[in-house]
């Protein structure tokens, strides 16, 4: 037995341990009611433990958000791929998003976040700009295709925003605001195409002669 992996261990389920009792305790009591404490007692772990492994509230459910979107897209995003048609591509992103916008545990915190944001627009900037830390990959893959000719995109981000304030439309904001049931998989893939269709429509560039476009 290495024994030298004992101490990372440890470490790694008492990480473990404070993330799953910080969304116990955010989804039943709420952003501004939550403490540091709470989380710690409900985790059975020191409050410097859970200092340790995240300085503030704020990092701390941010990272519990970009946890939920690794899990919920089981890996990495799919990569541009140069000798593949474009729409089948982006359909096989846009399914990555509705399974993270179908999650509920994700749409709990996400209730939580918009609530925390609406008493504080510093911290709902705040939390943005933490998960947005690492560049989704919609707009790598948009910005790839564009880079490749095959979109004719400017700003990469900008458009990504766009297609996805088209799925969000209809997969997150009425779930979130008005507390409509989620997308059946029908819808959920009927919404993914006619965005991806809405989107190359605009952004396709002109394809040349035998092109794969």
């Amino acid at each position: 037995m290495d024994d030298s992996a004992t101490p990372q261990r440890l470490t790694d389920r008492k990480r473990a341990a404070v993330i799953e009792a910080a969304i116990d305790e955010f989804r039943a009591s709420g952003f501004e009611a939550t403490s540091m404490d709470r989380i710690a007692a409900r985790a059975s772990v020191s409050k410097r433990t859970v200092y340790n492994h995240f300085p503030s509230k704020e990092a701390l459910f941010a990272a519990i958000l970009q946890q939920l979107w690794d899990a919920s897209a089981a890996g990495e995003s799919p990569g541009y791929r140069a000798d593949a048609p474009l729409r089948p591509q982006l359909l096989e992103l846009l399914a990555q998003k509705m399974r993270l916008l179908s999650d509920e545990a994700f749409m709990s915190l996400a209730r939580v976040a918009i609530a925390a944001g609406i008493h504080s627009p510093e911290r709902a900037r705040d939390m943005v700009a933490r998960i947005g830390e690492r560049e989704e990959g919609l707009t790598v893959w948009i910005r790839a295709a564009a880079a490749d000719g095959r979109l004719a995109v400017h700003d990469p981000a900008f458009a990504a925003q766009q297609l996805q304030s088209l799925v969000k439309g209809f997969a997150f904001w009425p779930q979130v605001t008005m507390g409509q049931p989620p997308l059946t998989a029908a819808e959920q893939k009927a919404i993914a195409e006619t965005s991806a269709d809405m989107f190359l429509a605009r952004y396709t560039a002109a394809a040349p002669v035998g092109s794969r476009r």
